[in-house]
């Protein structure tokens, strides 16, 4: 039996059905707390962004028309919630980069889709990758983390940033360049790094 669309399940709870709710959480909670997790770099926070992302929906739902997709919607709630704590966080940032916690890592949190051998490589070099996701540019960054580890189309991801396509494709573009090059600068040769050629529509 085929799936409701995102879009049937919030007319779903208009009506008053909250399972309609729990699904659209089951369906997308994950994947908006890996964004929140890998782009302000604090579970704790993350988690606090993701439940604020839901809380949004409850207090929009009633007016809520079907203008985009839900999940661009979402995102685009959960891009902005970043960059609002990004902002807040910023004199902290440097001291955060330095942090050896082990419960800095996001080794644990797999995006969907990945081969088992890029998830291996992901995780032998998931210290020196999060460290140079850190210092992208946040308009970079959230582009990355949306097209890299949640598979979010660029066309999409226009939509959730409010920027055109070409400029979401010419910010992809300095991500990976950027990438590569603090990548090189910790001493992680070309054989040795992660899968970063997603650039295709």
């Amino acid at each position: 039996m085929p799936q409701d669309t995102d879009e049937a399940l919030v007319l779903r709870y208009q009506r008053g059905d909250v399972a309609a709710f729990e699904a659209l959480v089951d369906r997308h909670r994950a994947g908006v707390y890996r964004f929140l997790a890998r782009f302000v770099r604090d579970r704790a926070r993350a988690e606090d962004l993701t439940q604020e992302c839901w809380m949004r929906f409850l207090g929009a739902a009633p007016r809520w028309e079907e203008r985009a997709r839900f999940r661009t919607w979402l995102y685009a709630v959960a891009r902005n919630l970043a960059a609002d704590e990004a902002r807040r966080m910023t004199h902290r940032r440097h001291a955060s980069l330095d942090d050896a916690r082990g419960d800095r890592s996001f080794a644990d949190l797999p995006a969907p889709g990945r081969s088992p051998e890029e998830a291996a490589l992901d995780l032998l070099l998931q210290p020196a990758l999060e460290r140079a996701i850190a210092e992208l540019p946040a308009e970079q960054r959230e582009v990355f983390l949306l097209r890299e580890y949640e598979g979010v189309g660029f066309a999409e991801i226009a939509e959730i940033t409010g920027a055109p396509v070409p400029t979401v494709k010419s910010r992809m573009r300095y991500a990976l360049e950027g990438l590569r090059r603090t990548l090189a600068a910790m001493g992680v040769t070309a054989g040795g790094e992660p899968a970063l050629e997603g650039t295709a529509p």
